[in-house]
């Protein structure tokens, strides 16, 4: 398998070098997207990298797409999100991984039932940890009471 950027970060994650991190999860991380174009995007990333979905059988599956209905469970909660989107595609960065999305009732009426990306990645903000540090703080808070 190709390494990804999705490889890189589960690398950085493991090492403890990514600012990112909201939370570890049975079946890998969970993480701040970037860029935030909807406040609150995360991504799960398995750990151990696989290409995709369907390379994990049985227990690895159930508890990964488990995982990411925990993570929607939990977001929902803490960032007071109208509904969950999720998405696994892999396509760009050929590695497993979902977007988790908050979406919002104070989302411009156009984006509001929009799929994620009607909006526009390229202006949204990059995620740092000076803009996002707070929200970081927010999550893992919110996870850690989760547990």
């Amino acid at each position: 398998m190709t390494e990804t950027v999705i490889h890189r970060r589960v690398a950085a994650l493991n090492a403890g070098g990514d600012p990112g991190e909201v939370a570890r999860l049975g079946s890998g991380w969970l993480v701040l997207g970037d860029p935030q174009v909807i406040p609150g995007y995360c991504l799960l990333l398995p750990d151990p990298v696989v290409p995709d979905l369907n390379a994990l059988a049985g227990a690895q599956r159930a508890a990964f797409l488990a995982d990411m209905a925990h993570a929607g469970d939990v977001l929902k909660h803490a960032l007071g999100a109208t509904r969950i989107n999720y998405a696994i595609y892999g396509n760009q960065d050929p590695a497993l991984h979902a977007h988790v999305f908050p979406r919002r009732a104070d989302e411009p009426p156009r984006l509001a039932t929009a799929q994620p990306w009607a909006y526009d990645w390229s202006a949204a903000e990059k995620f740092s940890p000076a803009a996002h540090g707070g929200l970081v703080r927010q999550l893992r808070a919110a996870f850690a009471r989760a547990r």
